[in-house]
């Protein structure tokens, strides 16, 4: 397989995995596009290498940077604005936990609590109501918890944690 077509292989798949986590396929295109550049692109560059429009491009970056995986680069002599990503995949990963806990599941465990707290009469299918919120909010709270030890982790832990999980 030669390195273009390896490339192209790399974005696309990069593009169609996010899907599955909920994220948006171009900007994680764009995304896997600067992980695999060995210099900064600008947006004219990166619309050329994907094929999307400028506006698509300029969305997504800005998407990119608020969830902390790429950065602005202003390189001396030039007008436009560079972009780079974040290379050290851990970190990378653990930014993506933190923005995913964030906007999901502390909106989760929120709710939750209010209607816990809403709830006031003791009939049985407020029980059972009850029951499943209780029930949301410990799995959401679990999973919560689990990402923020990751989120917090060094690689040195993940890494030999995973590894006594299959011993």
């Amino acid at each position: 397989m030669e390195l273009q077509e390896a490339k192209d292989r790399f974005i696309h798949t990069w593009g169609t995995l996010a899907t599955q986590w909920g994220i948006n396929r171009t900007m994680s295109q764009i995304h896997a596009l600067l992980l695999l550049s060995p210099k900064s692109l600008n947006a004219d560059e990166i619309m050329e290498e994907l094929q999307i429009s400028r506006g698509n491009v300029n969305m997504n970056l800005r998407d990119l940077m608020s969830w902390g995986l790429i950065y602005k680069q202003l390189l001396p002599g030039e007008r436009k604005e560079y972009f780079q990503a974040e290379k050290d995949i851990w970190k990378a990963a653990r930014q993506i936990g933190r923005e995913r806990r964030r906007r999901e599941l502390s909106p989760i465990l929120e709710t939750m609590e209010e209607i816990k707290k809403g709830v006031s009469d003791n009939s049985p299918e407020s029980a059972e109501f009850l029951k499943v919120v209780n029930d949301i909010y410990a799995v959401a709270g679990f999973a919560d918890n689990t990402l923020e030890l990751v989120t917090k982790a060094e690689e040195s832990w993940l890494t030999s944690t995973f590894m006594k999980l299959f011993k």
